[in-house]
């Protein structure tokens, strides 16, 4: 048995509201609906849980979808130990026992034959079958279920269905207002303010080529990345290639781009 203890988070991460975002989180918690956030790779969403679980001093336990999560992965099974054959709770059910938040990150990512183990806990049931056990958990009401993902990365194999989403309070996130992400990049990195200026132009030159040769432009967690690198004493411009342009795309005529860019702002 896991402690939830060791899922705590004990020091306030650093998190900038840019809306209403914190009251209607906890108005969904404490009304017992889970909750989807919504919005662009490195805007914030990771942050945004750590900040209120920290706030509502709830056990989080993060989960990285990918394609080859299973509904074991998540719930459970049986393992050989010392001989003897165990039960090992996957980290979904660790969250429903203690009573925590579950935060299922990229869940557009996962098999959609394993996300139906989430939908008896994302309505009015709030149960979880482990069928291997012969168990009905009910989530107590301190327990959260939380998801999220980027509608820009949707497809026709990676969509989330209706009969998932539907069950979800969501929250839309975007890219901090100018006078916000300066403020995250001067806490992250200790840049001076003329340079994180700089940041943000190249910020906003990246974002403006989304759909015309970039699937997403400069994120805020990029920009930290090259303001840290910055920090460190690599000169702006190979650290903003390595942080921004590299990061963003493969395709070399938008480095090219990318880097010219770069150079005429530093």
């Amino acid at each position: 048995m896991h402690d939830p203890s060791s899922y705590t988070i004990a020091a306030q991460p650093y998190y900038l509201p840019v809306g209403n975002e914190v009251t209607l989180f906890e108005a969904a918690y404490t009304s017992h609906l889970p909750v989807l956030l919504k919005g662009p790779t490195g805007c914030g969403k990771t942050r945004f849980m750590e900040y209120m679980a920290w706030k509502l001093q709830r056990p989080m336990i993060t989960v990285s979808c990918h394609d080859d999560l299973t509904t074991s992965d998540l719930v459970g099974r049986y393992l050989v130990k010392g001989g003897e054959t165990v039960w090992v709770d996957g980290p979904l059910t660790r969250a429903v026992r203690s009573g925590g938040i579950c935060y299922l990150d990229e869940i557009v990512e996962a098999r959609k034959d394993t996300m139906v183990v989430i939908h008896p806990l994302a309505d009015d049931r709030r149960i979880m079958p482990i069928e291997k056990l012969g168990q009905l958990l009910e989530a107590p009401d301190s327990f959260c279920l939380a998801i999220s993902y980027n509608p820009g990365y949707q497809s026709v194999l990676k969509e989330l269905k209706q009969s998932t989403r539907q069950r979800f309070v969501a929250i839309e996130f975007t890219y901090p207002n100018h006078e916000l992400e300066r403020q995250i990049i001067i806490h992250e990195t200790g840049l001076d303010t003329a340079t994180a200026d700089k940041l943000l132009k190249l910020a906003d030159m990246t974002r403006n080529l989304k759909g015309n040769g970039l699937e997403e432009g400069a994120s805020t967690r990029l920009l930290v990345h090259a303001g840290k690198l910055m920090a460190k004493g690599i000169d702006p411009r190979p650290a903003c290639q390595g942080a921004v342009a590299l990061a963003l795309t493969d395709d070399s005529d938008m480095i090219a781009a990318i880097n010219e860019l770069i150079g005429a702002l530093f």
